[in-house]
């Protein structure tokens, strides 16, 4: 069962994803904020990472690429309400960018896409 890290510093958007994701049959942690974000992904080893974009005390943008540093080929769909950071450079680091909606269908869709794409790549031994 894939496990996913859900990012998000609004609680009730973590739990509409971990209600959500767990019904498809997704293993669900979260974390509400990027403070320590490496050390929670060294020990949860999640498969794919939904990031929020604007939190309180951190930009996503900026987390995507510490994560990107340590963990090149980890899975990582932005999520914001604001569609304007589509067009941030630091935007295309991303598998995906999926704007905030309380209809999943995108966000479940990404994720899927994502994780098709790393089972793929982790067959020919490029993981």
């Amino acid at each position: 069962m894939p496990k996913i890290l859900v990012v998000d510093d609004e609680k009730s958007i973590r739990l509409l994803y971990q209600e959500e994701l767990a019904d498809e049959g997704y293993d669900v942690v979260t974390a509400e904020s990027g403070h320590r974000l490496l050390e929670k992904i060294e020990q949860e080893g999640p498969d794919l990472i939904v990031l929020d974009i604007k939190m309180m005390e951190y930009n996503g943008l900026d987390l995507l690429q510490d994560i990107r540093n340590r963990y090149y080929n980890l899975p990582v769909i932005l999520c914001s309400a604001y569609e304007v950071f589509k067009q941030d450079m630091k935007a295309i680091a991303a598998d995906a960018y999926v704007v905030k909606s309380s209809d999943l269908t995108q966000l479940k869709r990404a994720i899927s896409r994502a994780l098709e794409s790393r089972r793929a790549d982790l067959g020919k031994g490029e993981g």
